[in-house]
């Protein structure tokens, strides 16, 4: 998506020379010639990188002080000061306010083009950085699993379109992974992406975080997420959560493109792709009259069902290194190995939490394991409910005497055990059992019958 720059200057010949290149460049270019008239382009809507002469001929508005106040109200916005009589002090200057660089007229087109691509990729990046200092979920979709090969090739589709995408499903499955794996395979992959928690916030202060605040005698205008995701994307998480009068607004604003800030009467222009995504029953809330069924049809262009852990077991061994990889350096922790009969307990949980219930158990077990560093992590080092209360039916406890059976039937009795626990967790598929265990499904067909026949004859 191009990237919006607003061009600043007294001199007609020198906005139109700079906006040419970068429209050449394909860039989109707005120009002011007075600092007045370019706060008021900015109050309309924020530029993606700011180009400031220095001198604009206007004591009251001069670039030094437009730079200065913008710095206090968005200090995230890159500017780059351009100026006909510059001096080294002046170029000091401009950098201790906050200024990305300074580059003296007449300048190269190679030098300026240069500059502003690096100055907008220093932007995204200090902004994805914040978004992701802390985080430890992936950050792309993990495993070979039908399930998420079948997420992936939606993804494709949808990724080069324009289109709204609701994502759909239970709490830890990867909702906003996907939303930020469109938004990487799309033409805004260079501009915004943001999260906006519908869950986390009164309706006052989520109706501000959305659509902003204007300026008011006692605060600077404060930039909503719609104004500062423009040309990139925005992820609605929970949007079931949001006010009545907040998805009015929404609804308005998916119409029109466009919004007025709280305490404000100008319309601000923005062009953002929206996601949206929910565990909740959204048919169930518009009966209720909780969500607005036009809000509902606007965001729902394209659906996209996430599958829970349970239903992409076969992707676990792969998400548990990917966890012990970045974990143990989160942590502090050494990297450590899970045995296969750990992996093998820990898929046949349920994790009703999913994708991030797996993460809190990886990093408890790095955590508060007392074997020695090369050693696997084992069963019994997993949380109560991750092992289980029905262990006990393979314990010596509740088995049958092993000492009294041949080795052909205790082989049998274990691997007729073992199948039945495996269909009885895939819930009697057994095309998803076999693909499982690595077993033909015909053959599977053929080993059950095989040892039920066995254990009538014996009974």
């Amino acid at each position: 998506m191009s990237q919006d720059i607003l061009i600043v200057d007294d001199e007609p010949d020198i906005r139109d020379l700079v906006a040419g290149i970068l429209t050449d460049e394909g860039y989109v270019c707005r120009v002011a010639s007075t600092g007045e008239e370019a706060l008021e382009q900015i109050s309309l809507r924020q530029p993606h990188l700011l180009i400031l002469d220095v001198w604009l001929g206007d004591p009251k508005y001069d670039g030094l002080k437009i730079l200065e106040h913008i710095k206090k109200t968005n200090a995230d916005l890159p500017i780059l000061m351009i100026s006909g009589h510059g001096t080294v002090e002046t170029a000091v200057n401009a950098i201790k306010l906050g200024a990305y660089d300074f580059i003296e007229k007449p300048f190269k087109t190679d030098r300026l083009l240069l500059v502003i691509a690096r100055a907008i990729e220093a932007a995204n990046l200090r902004r994805e950085n914040r978004q992701l200092k802390g985080e430890s979920q992936p950050t792309e979709m993990i495993g070979t699993s039908s399930a998420i090969l079948t997420v992936r090739k939606i993804i494709e589709k949808v990724a080069p379109t324009n289109s709204r995408v609701l994502m759909l499903g239970g709490s830890g499955v990867g909702k906003e992974l996907a939303a930020r794996e469109i938004h990487k395979a799309s033409k805004r992959a260079s501009s915004p992406f943001l999260i906006l928690h519908c869950k986390s916030d009164s309706e006052d202060s989520l109706e501000k975080r959305l659509f902003g605040e204007e300026a008011s005698k006692s605060a600077p205008r404060k930039l909503g997420m719609l104004e500062q995701a423009h040309g990139g994307s925005l992820y609605l998480d929970e949007v079931t959560e949001l006010p009545l009068d907040v998805q009015s607004k929404l609804v308005r604003f998916l119409h029109e493109q466009s919004f007025k800030r709280a305490s404000g009467d100008k319309k601000v222009i923005a062009d953002v792709r929206i996601f949206a995504g929910s565990q909740k029953n959204i048919k169930q809330y518009i009966e209720q009259g909780l969500f607005r069924e036009d809000l509902y049809f606007r965001l729902n262009v394209i659906t996209l069902h996430l599958p829970p852990l349970q239903e992409r077991i076969e992707d676990l061994s792969d998400l548990v290194t990917h966890f012990v990889e970045i974990l143990s350096k989160q942590v502090g922790v050494p990297k450590r190995q899970f045995a296969d009969a750990t992996l093998a307990l820990m898929k046949m949980y349920n994790w009703p939490g999913n994708v991030y219930e797996l993460r809190n158990v990886v990093e408890r077990a790095l955590i508060l394991s007392p074997a020695a560093n090369d050693t696997p992590i084992m069963p019994d080092e997993l949380p109560p409910e991750v092992k289980g209360e029905d262990l006990s039916s393979l314990t010596t406890q509740n088995s049958p005497n092993f000492l009294s059976m041949s080795l052909r039937e205790a082989r049998e009795y274990f691997e007729r055990e073992y199948l039945l626990a495996q269909v009885q967790k895939f819930a009697g598929n057994i095309s998803r059992t076999a693909t499982f265990i690595g077993m033909e499904r015909s053959a599977l067909h053929r080993k059950l019958r095989q040892l039920q026949v066995e254990r009538k004859k014996r009974a």
